[in-house]
């Protein structure tokens, strides 16, 4: 990957702006080197409900399996589970 440079301006706060190299961004992990160079590294939050997957090696690998599948449209029909559907099911608990 090929790096870009931008040259920005601190505002009269000590702020500045990272436009478009934000979008999809939540928060940046500020890196203050030696020499005086200052890296930012993008971050991405994911919601706390989801963070057992990522902390499950199989269930992620899985899900990666599938996404993969489905990519590649290796995927088999296995027709409607309404069946298995519980219309009684609060999922606000």
């Amino acid at each position: 990957m090929q790096s870009a440079k931008k040259i920005v301006r601190p505002d009269s706060k000590g702020r500045i702006t990272l436009g478009h190299l934000s979008r999809e961004v939540s928060s940046f992990e500020v890196e203050e080197m030696p020499d005086g160079t200052i890296r930012l590294v993008p971050r991405v939050e994911i919601p706390a409900q989801e963070r057992w997957l990522f902390d499950n090696k199989r269930a992620k690998e899985s899900v990666a399996r599938g996404l993969k599948n489905a990519k590649d449209a290796a995927t088999v029909d296995l027709g409607s589970f309404s069946k298995h559907a519980n219309d009684d099911l609060d999922d606000d608990k």
